[in-house]
């Protein structure tokens, strides 16, 4: 790998920081006094963030950020916001931009660039500011600054104040030059150009015969995928659609069971709770594959009328067999309800046998979220029991459409189940394909994958990382190398683990640069 960054936080990096910084402002830029150490400190050094560039494991770049007002342009030329018509709401200043003489070539500095932008929009920062050299005004225009006041300093030292928002970076040769960001989040998921294009069209009435001739279209596109009987979309998220579901639960009535091994199966119990349902939690290690026999044996210990579980444990990557619960249940006569949010789309689904599931328009369809899906098997009539938007049979009795609906989310989802639906089979291949090299490559670097093969869903996977090595670092430093990773969720930072989703389909190119990236950053080999 040629070169790649992270945030400065090991001991050793302090001195060459201070190294890098004399080279620039004291040999290169006659700024400051020299001094035997051949080390200059910013003053600002305790309150900066650091973005190092490595070569080899050789620190031989660096940017320094600071978000604490005034800015030291701020003291030059007074606030910056007086000079800028568009000004930013949450700026921060680059510090220190520095790479070594050897590596002064292009590719170092627009790799930082890019961890610049990455880390901006992951701080909440909408532009940057710097002081640039007026020796490389060319390289700071290739890397989308642009100068905004007359220059400061003297004649020896002049700079000229300069500002990057992400709307010049996206225009700059930088952006151009580097690898675009790979989305390995389980949502927001990837979304195709054709799937921009259609939610990007204008709006039109969800009264409209237009409507209902697409709102039936895509009906019967998620019927055709799933197997399912009957479907509804609610505007909303998956937490909606359980919430619908949970809802019908309690017209079942009786005692249910919920499986629980996960976070999103914890809360299913939640749901359940506060719709006032009786139910035994079947509960099992996160990561672990369910027992049949040990269902089998719950289920047979006492008179059951429901079960709820999640199908794709999102938290984890471990994938149950629906099928062959679904085989129990029926022989005892149990009603199942499933949480399949990252399943669908994913993998091969039938929900034929299925009295409830859920799903979304993100994940694995691909689309954007704001839909909640709910499959059923029976016609569904409306209870005045139920609040509104959660009954189920309003949904029936108006043919999906009974209040207002957001044509773009339903036209995007429209296209992307038409790319799906192409050759669904070839999707669900490359995503296991994926996760086979993905899980090959983590494991030959020493990082355990938390759900066997077996029983794992491919389009997640789950790396259990060792003690001495953080997932929130890890995360925020693949992050800067244009890889978003899912980190960033309590449940994961508190068991150290990191996830990467291959339902995205990354290219063999982004699978074999991650792995390489990776075994940079975790100092394999």
């Amino acid at each position: 790998m040629t070169y790649y960054y992270r945030l400065a936080i090991l001991p050793q990096d302090t001195e060459r920081i201070h190294q890098l910084n004399y080279r620039a402002f004291v040999e290169d830029i006659p700024q400051h006094a020299s001094n035997e150490q051949r080390l200059l400190v910013d003053p600002f050094h305790e309150e900066n963030t650091y973005i190092v560039c490595l070569k080899e494991n050789e620190i031989v770049g660096m940017l320094a950020l600071r978000s604490a007002r005034p800015f030291s342009l701020d003291k030059k030329i007074g606030p910056i916001e007086e000079w800028l018509e568009q000004k930013p709401q949450h700026p921060v200043e680059i510090r220190l931009l520095v790479v070594d003489r050897a590596h002064r070539r292009g590719r170092a500095f627009f790799g930082l660039m890019q961890g610049l932008v990455n880390w901006c929009k992951h701080a909440g920062y909408d532009a940057a500011v710097i002081s640039g050299t007026v020796r490389e005004l060319k390289l700071y225009d290739h890397m989308g600054f642009q100068p905004f006041a007359d220059p400061v300093g003297t004649e020896e030292a002049k700079y000229v104040p300069m500002i990057s928002s992400f709307a010049t970076y996206e225009k700059s040769a930088a952006k151009r030059l580097v690898a675009p960001t790979v989305n390995f989040l389980p949502g927001p998921p990837k979304i195709a150009e054709s799937v921009k294009a259609a939610f990007a069209n204008e709006a039109f009435s969800h009264r409209s015969a237009e409507y209902a001739r697409l709102f039936a279209t895509v009906k019967r596109q998620l019927l055709d995928l799933t197997g399912a009987n009957y479907v509804q979309l609610l505007q909303g998220t998956g937490t909606l659609a359980n919430d619908a579901v949970a809802a019908q639960l309690s017209r079942i009535g009786g005692r249910g069971l919920i499986i629980v091994n996960g976070e999103f199966s914890q809360r299913l119990c939640d749901h359940a709770k506060r719709f006032g349902l009786a139910f035994d939690c079947l509960e099992q290690e996160w990561g672990e594959a369910l027992s049949i026999d040990q269902l089998a044996e719950q289920l047979d210990s006492q008179e059951y009328s429901w079960l709820w579980m999640v199908h794709c444990e999102t938290s984890t990557g471990v994938l149950h067999d629906l099928e062959e619960i679904t085989a129990l249940c029926r022989a005892r006569a149990v009603r199942i309800a499933v949480d399949c949010a990252s399943s669908v789309g994913t993998v091969p689904v039938n929900f034929h046998d299925v009295d409830f599931a859920s799903s979304v328009s993100g994940k694995g369809l691909a689309s954007y979220a704001g839909l909640g899906l709910v499959f059923h098997q029976d016609a569904i009539e409306p209870d005045e029991t139920i609040p509104r938007y959660l009954d189920l049979g309003q949904y029936e009795k108006y043919e999906g459409i009974p209040y207002t609906q957001s044509s773009n989310i339903v036209v995007a989802l429209h296209q992307s189940l038409e790319n799906i639906l192409l050759d669904p089979q070839q999707r669900y291949q490359r995503i296991r394909y994926c996760e086979d090299r993905l899980r090959e490559g983590v494991e030959e670097l020493g990082v355990e994958v938390l759900a066997p093969k077996e029983c794992a869903n491919p389009g997640i996977l789950t790396f259990v990382l060792p003690e001495e090595k953080s997932s929130k670092r890890l995360g925020d430093d693949l992050l800067l190398n244009g890889y978003r990773t899912h980190y960033e969720s309590s449940y994961l930072q508190e068991r150290n683990w990191l996830q990467v989703a291959t339902m995205n389909e990354p290219s063999d190119e982004e699978m074999e640069r991650f792995l390489e990236l990776l075994r940079c950053l975790l100092g394999v080999g």
